[in-house]
Parts: C-alpha cells; sequence; structure tokens
C-alpha cells in the first residue's frame, strides 16, 4: 500500500511541478493510471491512495475485472487506451468513461449506433498517427478533419486528440504537434505522454497522461 501510495504521490508531484514551469494548473491535468495486464489486486492499492483514474487496453479484460473493483469502489473512471474493434463498440460504450482511440470511419459509424442504442456518450478521443507509422494505429494527419466531420455527421461529439509518438525519438515536436491540432480544430483535450515523457507532454499541453510502469513499478 505504502509502494503504490509513494509512487502515485511522486507522479502528481512530477506532474505538478511540470505545469507550473508550463504555467498551468495541476488540477487541470488528468493522470490515468494505466492498469492493462495487471490484476485486481495491483489495481487496489492505487485506488485506496486516492487514484481514480484508469486505462485499459483491452474490452474484454476490463470487463473481466471492473465491474467488481467498481462496486467496491464507486467514482472510478475508466478510459479505454488501445485499439478498439468496431464489433466491440457496443461492449465499449457500456463499460467506458471515455475512449482515446477513434481513428477510422467505420469505427466512428459503429460507435455512433452504439451510443444512439445506449443513450449515452462516453467523452471521445480521435488518436492521430502523428509519427505516420505504418504499424501504429490512428488517423493520418491529412484524415483527421474528414473524420472529425465524419464523427459529426453520426452525433458523436469528440473532446479531443490522442498520439503516441514514435518510439526511441525525443518526443517533444510530436506533442507540439497534437497540441497544435488540437487547437486548429477547436478541440479542448490533448491525451499525450506516459511514463517516460509525461513531464514534457504537460509542458506541451496535455490535458491527460496516460501512466503504467511509473504508477504499477517495473515488472519482476
Amino acid at each position: 500500500m505504502n509502494d503504490a501510495a509513494d509512487r502515485l504521490a511522486g507522479v502528481r508531484a512530477a506532474i505538478a511541478e511540470a505545469a507550473k514551469r508550463a504555467q498551468r494548473r495541476a488540477d487541470d491535468i488528468c493522470l490515468i493510471a494505466v492498469s492493462k495486464t495487471h490484476e485486481a489486486d495491483a489495481i487496489r492499492p492505487l485506488i485506496a491512495a486516492g487514484q481514480r483514474h484508469f486505462g485499459e487496453n483491452r474490452v474484454q479484460e476490463a470487463a473481466a475485472k471492473w465491474p467488481a473493483l467498481r462496486a467496491e469502489t464507486p467514482g472510478v473512471t475508466l478510459h479505454l487506451i488501445g485499439q478498439l474493434q468496431s464489433n466491440k463498440a457496443e461492449d465499449a460504450v457500456a463499460l467506458f468513461d471515455a475512449i482515446h482511440s477513434v481513428d477510422r470511419p467505420s469505427l466512428v459509424e459503429a460507435l455512433g449506433k452504439a451510443c444512439a442504442k445506449a443513450g449515452r456518450q462516453p467523452q471521445l478521443f480521435v488518436q492521430v498517427n502523428v509519427g505516420d507509422e505504418a504499424q501504429k494505429g490512428g488517423c493520418a494527419i491529412a484524415d483527421l478533419p474528414a473524420l472529425l466531420a465524419a464523427a459529426k455527421s453520426a452525433g458523436l461529439a469528440i473532446d479531443g486528440l490522442m498520439a503516441i509518438p514514435p518510439a526511441n525519438v525525443e518526443p517533444a515536436p510530436y506533442f507540439a504537434l497534437l497540441d497544435e491540432l488540437a487547437a486548429r480544430h477547436g478541440l479542448p483535450l490533448r491525451s499525450m505522454g506516459m511514463s517516460g515523457d509525461f513531464e514534457t507532454a504537460v509542458m506541451l499541453g496535455a490535458t491527460h497522461v496516460r501512466v503504467g510502469t511509473a504508477l504499477f513499478g517495473e515488472r519482476g
């Protein structure tokens, strides 16, 4: 428990310091604890330490562990940060409070139908492939205006953009690019930054950072 609380306090302090340097309010940055692949027993200490936003990569994995955890602690907010298959759209809309990986017209169509059927809409982010990487999910920068228009036509409100910069390169230019794209399209939220670079992301406009290892520790 103390380890989890100490790690959480350390990450929050680092976010606060980065926000201060950028003349931002730390309260404006949402820390998402990336709990993918972690069992409930590893998640509970962070919940006990006060963490309330958690991120999962897979609908099926989240469905297996979060209903029970949420029953124990009302007020948890669940974010889908991994790729979403269109045929899982209904399940995702039912389970998650935010979806960070909207990236193609077929998924927009499926989410539009699922949200209409459920009578609710999670907070939605369009994932942008800022590094133009063939193996990575995300909408191409050139396709972003059309995808945002398709979402509007499907009755979906897009709140922000998400990106994962290429590995092993300086992330700052990619964070700055996502910030500029979000501003250009009038979107208030930017989901960017992970354990190794969240402070840089905060200084460049992140409103949501997705932190796993720094909160859960290295795997033994």
